[in-house]
């Protein structure tokens, strides 16, 4: 009989606590605590990620699960996302809007060639990281919604439309096309994977009729059918090698959230399956079949900027995601919050319709909301800023704009110096003893007016670059972080870092937004819904230079409050506020960042 020891070359290991990491799959130990035994096993499956800032039908691809571009769409877009494994930002445009474009390589080197609007183009670019050129080597045969992989020095175009079906092949070696063996079957949205001199294309539409179960082998010299996928299939997507692929959704019809892997000679069904079913998206075709993303293509009715993330690993990884928390007690919208995940303070606001001021205190403990004793003054639209346990808010509105201030202190509320003007919608960030109060809307209009405080006294500083009001901010008093707003002629998308004395200009947000939350810091901070224009499910993560996409938050809000100002983006709670379903609510979400822990089953000891 073949033993443990005979196959590992070691005997099973006794262990009091199990593992939590560098443990190979099928490896058993013996855990003494709970006289079990143990393993670790491989899992596959999808994840949400953060959605791209554009929609994207068709769009071109590059890279792998943790640095891709997703480049151009329909219709004709020129525009081009980076993905840095957890959100996606702006990066620069290709020179001519496509979409169906052949296109490869890395977030450093990609290519693209082909591509529809016409149809017939043969222009080739290439990006280096930082622009796309247009080169001189262009394809022989004009054509779009093609098979493509390999790099920007290496790849390979294969099938695709233009007046009608293509089955020529054609290679790149960095500099000119050259034609290659014809595939044996004419088609257009077929899905590659591999690399120039070891490729695998599957799927398809041949003429004239309906999707295709055909797979064909590419060795660098010629085409030969090896199979079949285990259904007909059009515009799919797929990552990895010849002998070790994935492919997953495309059009069979319909979108299909279907997995498949793939060994070089057999396609295999995978548990694992989409989230969201798709089909005319994009891939990874440098990644592997242990770790992809699928994103954009054509939803339910219009193009889609969803992302998908596949792992294939020991850990069972768990995706960064908002979800529903316990609801406060008080139904509110415009209060303020601060704190941090486990320990925040939200307080004031009022209920809409109608006119009823809030001076309800409540404390968030990670699981549950505590009533705390009111404000001495019932108000909304006033600064915030500090701790669950030394809160600080300055002016607002109570029917007029007031001036007075209160501290908190975790049980109580007192008064202290007034602001030096009454003053609402302003931004506020900082601790108790040295917060800032920013903009704002005094009399008359709206205010570029800064102040600090000591905890005790409020002094003048350096104006904000521009009169604003309804922003939101994060940080501390020499490290701040301001986003969005209303000036005047309207709504800007503008952000400005403090560092105490000086204002700078920081990334922009991807668009104009009002009364969102902040919540971090200065160089790592969150975005989180908005009012204003509408209410928004998007959240923004900003890294001290680029805006990114994050996960959204599971319902469209605006004008809600939690760890806005202390907490850092590893987790969030968000509170009240108002959705599209009601103008004044008291519901909760919860951010949890990503986490990875090993998959750790007990084995039946018979």
């Amino acid at each position: 009989m073949t033993t443990y020891r005979n196959i590992h070359g070691r005997s099973i290991q006794a262990v009091s606590t199990d593992p939590t990491e560098s443990v190979a799959e099928g490896q058993v130990w013996y855990n003494t605590t709970s006289d079990t035994f143990k393993t670790v096993l491989v899992t596959e499956a999808w994840s949400s990620t953060a959605p791209l800032p554009v929609a994207r039908d068709k769009p071109g691809a590059a890279g792998t699960q943790t640095a891709i571009l997703a480049i151009g769409g329909e219709p004709g877009l020129s525009t081009v996302d980076e993905y840095n494994g957890t959100g996606w930002k702006s990066a620069p445009a290709i020179n001519t809007g496509r979409d169906g474009m052949a296109s490869g390589g890395t977030t450093s080197a990609a290519w693209k060639a082909g591509g529809n609007p016409p149809s017939s183009t043969t222009a080739t670019e290439e990006y280096d990281g930082s622009s796309w050129t247009t080169v001189p080597g262009t394809l022989n045969t004009g054509r779009y919604i093609m098979g493509s992989c390999g790099t920007q020095t290496a790849a390979l175009c294969n099938g695709g439309y233009n007046t009608a079906n293509v089955n020529n092949s054609e290679e790149y070696d960095g500099s000119t096309w050259s034609n290659g063996n014809a595939m044996n079957t004419a088609r257009r949205t077929c899905a590659d994977i591999g690399i120039q001199t070891a490729a695998v294309s599957f799927g398809g539409q041949p003429p004239p009729g309906p999707a295709q179960d055909d797979v064909e082998e590419y060795d660098g010299t010629s085409w030969t059918t090896v199979g079949n996928y285990p259904t007909n299939i059009s515009d799919s997507a797929g990552s990895g090698t010849l002998t070790a692929g994935l492919a997953f959704g495309g059009n069979v019809p319909p979108s299909t959230t279907a997995t498949k892997n793939y060994d070089g000679t057999t396609w295999t069904a995978s548990p694992a399956s989409l989230g969201t079913a798709a089909k005319r998206h994009g891939g990874t075709p440098s990644g592997t079949d242990a770790a992809a993303v699928a994103f954009g293509g054509d939803g339910p009715g219009s193009n889609t900027n969803i992302s998908q993330e596949f792992n294939k690993s020991a850990n069972v990884i768990t995706a960064a995601a908002w979800a529903s928390a316990t609801a406060s007690n008080t139904t509110r919208y415009l209060g303020h919050g601060v704190g941090t995940t486990t320990a925040c303070v939200v307080y004031g606001g009022i209920l809409n319709p109608g006119s009823t001021y809030r001076a309800q205190t409540e404390e968030w403990d990670g699981s549950s909301w505590t009533e705390q004793n009111d404000m001495g003054t019932a108000r909304f639209f006033g600064m915030y800023a500090g701790t669950q346990t030394a809160a600080l808010i300055g002016g607002g509105y109570t029917g007029s704009i007031v001036s007075n201030v209160e501290e908190y202190d975790g049980s109580s509320w007192s008064e202290v110096n007034n602001m030096p003007a009454g003053n609402r919608l302003q931004a506020g960030f900082g601790v108790q003893t040295a917060a800032v109060s920013t903009g704002g809307q005094g009399s008359p209009g709206k205010w570029a007016n800064v102040y600090h405080y000591d905890g005790t006294n409020w002094t003048s500083a350096t104006s904000y670059p521009t009169a604003v009001e309804q922003m939101a901010g994060c940080g501390t008093q020499t490290a701040g972080l301001v986003s969005g707003g209303g000036a005047d002629p309207g709504l800007v998308n503008t952000q400005f870092e403090y560092d105490g004395s000086s204002w700078t200009a920081g990334g922009n947000l991807p668009s104009v937004l009002a009364f969102q939350a902040n919540n971090g810091t200065q160089t790592s901070c969150q975005i989180i819904g908005g009012g204003v224009p509408a209410y928004d499910t998007n959240v923004t993560d900003y890294d001290g230079t680029a805006c990114s996409t994050s996960p959204s938050i599971d319902t469209a809000r605006g004008y809600g409050r939690g760890t806005t100002t202390s907490g850092a983006t590893t987790g969030a709670i968000l509170t009240s506020g108002s959705t599209p379903a009601t103008p004044s609510s008291n519901t909760s979400t919860e951010f949890t960042e990503a986490s990875t822990a090993l998959n750790v089953e007990t084995l039946t000891q018979s």
